[in-house]
């Protein structure tokens, strides 16, 4: 049995910049800064950014805590209202209904995400581009924790908790489309399939070791026979 975790942004979907516009409004709304624009949302998870930031801001860490849940309810009201007004298009990236519904289908491979995203955020981009929440049975959201080397072990965890199932880490595998997504299974021996769907390319992505790089998952045979070998 395989657990086939995937990130979501960049990797499932495009959101068409609609997470960062929405943590920068809430950003500004609660801390009066969107902080460095420089900054690199991509890899990390929601509150890693807001502390990421504001601590580069001068913010201490008592209070960013103080001032986390209702900066993350200030973001999440931006994006279901960026959803709703149909301002951003968020849709699934070329091959990935078709790769789900393969890897679905199969009686020895369990779906899941692992993702920065809080649990409420996924869901509402994964309902906006078409692709149905439900169909990812055991999963590790931004928050869980806000680290997301912590997540793997979070996943696996579940599949045993909720499915009965135990999965030896070299069984647990992470796809994604950055250096974090391939980073962050190691410590727990998780094999990571980089995508270069995303900000970086190919051989960015190799430079981080993983398994092995995909130009995308729009070859769906070939992305199959990569999962399943790893």
């Amino acid at each position: 049995m395989r657990l086939v975790l995937f990130d979501i942004d960049g990797t499932l979907l495009s959101s068409g910049g609609l997470g960062k516009a929405s943590m920068q409004r809430a950003l500004t709304e609660v801390f009066g800064s969107p902080g460095d624009p420089a900054y690199r949302y991509d890899g990390k998870t929601d509150k890693q950014i807001v502390r990421d930031v504001m601590r580069m801001a001068g913010h201490s860490d008592p209070h960013i805590d103080a001032k986390m849940e209702r900066l993350i309810e200030l973001y999440l009201d931006g994006l279901y209202a960026g959803i709703e007004s149909g301002k951003f298009s968020v849709t699934p990236l070329d091959g990935v209904n078709a790769l789900l519904a393969a890897l679905g289908a199969r009686k020895d491979v369990v779906l899941g995400l692992l993702t920065g995203n809080v649990e409420t955020g996924a869901r509402a981009k994964l309902t906006a581009a078409g692709i149905e929440p439900e169909m990812f049975r055991v999963n590790a959201f931004g928050s869980d924790h806000e680290l997301r080397p912590e997540l793997p072990a979070i996943a696996q965890r579940r599949a045993s908790e909720k499915l009965g199932l135990s999965i030896a880490g070299d069984r647990v595998i992470v796809i994604g489309d950055t250096p974090a997504d391939i980073q962050c299974g190691r410590a727990l021996g998780a094999r990571a399939i980089g995508v270069a769907s995303g900000q970086y390319t190919v051989e960015q992505l190799r430079e981080h070791e993983p398994y092995a790089v995909l130009p995308s998952l729009g070859d769906t045979v070939a992305a199959m026979k990569t999962i399943l070998d790893a």
